[in-house]
């Protein structure tokens, strides 16, 4: 079993970790994961940066943007020290995005490693903890057709989510396809299986609307508990006014539909927004139950905050929402961690809280959150008072560090996915300050924290934790490796 298999941890998303994390003293070493970054007027670093996948015996795989205009490679570093074990390049082509999309590696239990390659192909590279293993690459709708029209594939199909892999060795993704490809393929989602059979479904014959152009820009899909059923998101084209879109179950043997759920504002019932430049993905919690972040219908309506969507695993009810969804991926936080908690919930959620300045009645004050999915209150960031029930704050956390720009303000959380500590009984953020702290759910305070540079404004990032206990976290173009 990997110990990190690749965007927030598992085919679930749930982030979390069952070896305790070592203490937060140094930086023990540091990798670039972009040689160029590009940077934009302010010093901000608008791009989204794909997690590492980390070895049962310690290997930590690196996704490594190379140049402006995004070449991709991965990078094997053992994990007690940084040491390069090998490299592997890719022909991957991002999709155009405002914001830079992620390059998204995932590790299966045989220590195969998936990476995206050109023409919506997968690249895969048997025996990762050794400088020497088979690669081979793999087209979803057959080798001997890529071959054929090669370049004309490699810039009609483009991978745009993070790859998902189930227990048996069956890749999920999505990707973008230019109408009359030589593939004669539709933008949807492919399966590629362990034994390199693939298949594919249109997002738009999926969703029952012709409107849908995608799967959503970075939405890795996730897998239920028994790994019967894939959930994705599509959305519209990146044109329209408000990208919208609906959340989907497949079977996950055959991509066939099996329910589909509208996406909405939980305030208005108008149709909330999916955004490219978000990076949030359906969790499933431990009972089964679906969480998906969208953007508010309109920019100032929630403060810019968005909305963590809950549905039960049939997507047939829509349940509690939570108050922030905006480019966040929850974890699971077992309840049972959080000091104080009395409530019924046998599992919390860890969520971004940002109160955005300048956006609505936004403060500034922005925080991490725990929250209750079956316990409500009244959302107190609605505008003109109104009454819309979210999920109960558990515990929160305002950032430590005054920000200069925003009166009375403090600094972002930077988190897209953040991995539960749970014997340390703690979680691990980063923040736009530049610093990596461990928050302390039994008692509510940072208990550790290590700088990583001087702080930048910047696109969400992961955290996670490796074999030996190493926190892993991305910060300004950079993966920093933290110990003792």
């Amino acid at each position: 079993m990997p110990t990190w298999a690749g965007y927030a941890g598992n085919a679930q998303h749930q982030a979390q970790s069952a070896i305790a994390s070592q203490p937060l003293q140094r930086v023990l070493w540091t990798t670039p994961v972009d040689l160029v970054p590009p940077y934009r007027a302010g010093g901000f670093l608008l791009i989204h940066y794909g997690s590492p996948a980390i070895s049962a015996a310690n290997t930590v795989l690196v996704p490594v943007k190379t140049t402006a205009t995004g070449g991709f490679r991965v990078e094997a570093r053992a994990g007690a020290d940084g040491r390069l074990l090998w490299q592997q390049a890719t022909g991957y082509v991002l999709p155009a995005s405002s914001w830079t999309p992620s390059f998204n590696v995932a590790l299966d239990r045989n220590s195969r490693l998936y990476m995206p390659e050109s023409g919506g192909r997968l690249l895969a590279r048997d025996t990762v903890d050794q400088a020497n293993g088979a690669v081979k690459r793999i087209a979803f709708y057959g080798d001997a057709l890529y071959a054929a029209n090669a370049a004309a594939l490699d810039a009609a199909i483009l991978i745009n989510t993070p790859l998902t892999v189930d227990d048996a060795g069956n890749v999920f993704f999505g990707y973008i396809a230019t109408a009359g490809n030589a593939a004669n393929v539709v933008s949807g989602f492919a399966r590629v299986a362990a034994d390199g059979s693939g298949l594919w479904v249109g997002a738009a014959q999926l969703a029952r609307d012709a409107a849908i152009a995608q799967p959503a820009m970075n939405a890795a899909p996730a897998l239920s508990l028994d790994q019967r059923t894939l959930y994705v998101a599509v959305n519209t084209a990146p044109t329209n006014a408000l990208q919208t879109g609906y959340l989907l179950a497949l079977d996950a043997t055959t991509l066939a539909l099996k329910a589909r759920q509208a996406l909405v504002d939980p305030r208005t019932g108008q149709p909330a927004r999916l955004s490219d430049s978000s990076t949030a993905s359906p969790a499933i919690g431990p009972d089964g139950d679906v969480y998906y972040g969208v953007l508010d219908g309109t920019r100032e309506d929630h403060n810019g905050r968005g909305w963590l969507l809950h549905f039960d695993a049939a997507l047939s009810q829509a349940k509690l929402p939570g108050s922030f969804g905006w480019d966040d991926t929850p974890a699971i936080v077992p309840a049972a961690l959080v000091g104080g908690y009395t409530g019924a919930s046998s599992y919390l959620l860890l969520v971004k809280y940002n109160n955005y300045y300048g956006s609505g009645t936004g403060d500034g004050q922005n925080q991490m959150a725990i929250l209750d999915p079956q316990a409500s209150q009244i959302d107190r960031f609605a505008p003109g008072g109104a009454q819309v029930q979210v999920m109960k704050e558990a515990l929160t956390i305002t950032g430590p560090t005054p920000d200069p720009a925003t009166p009375g303000g403090v600094r972002e959380w930077c988190v897209n996915t953040a991995v539960v500590d749970v014997p340390g009984r703690s979680v691990l953020v980063n923040n736009e300050d530049g610093v990596l702290y461990r928050w302390d759910l039994g008692s509510n305070r940072f208990s550790e924290s290590v700088r990583l540079n001087a702080g930048i404004g910047q696109a969400y990032t992961p955290t996670l934790i490796g074999t030996d206990g190493i926190v892993y976290s991305i910060n300004n173009a950079t993966l920093n490796a933290v110990g003792r």
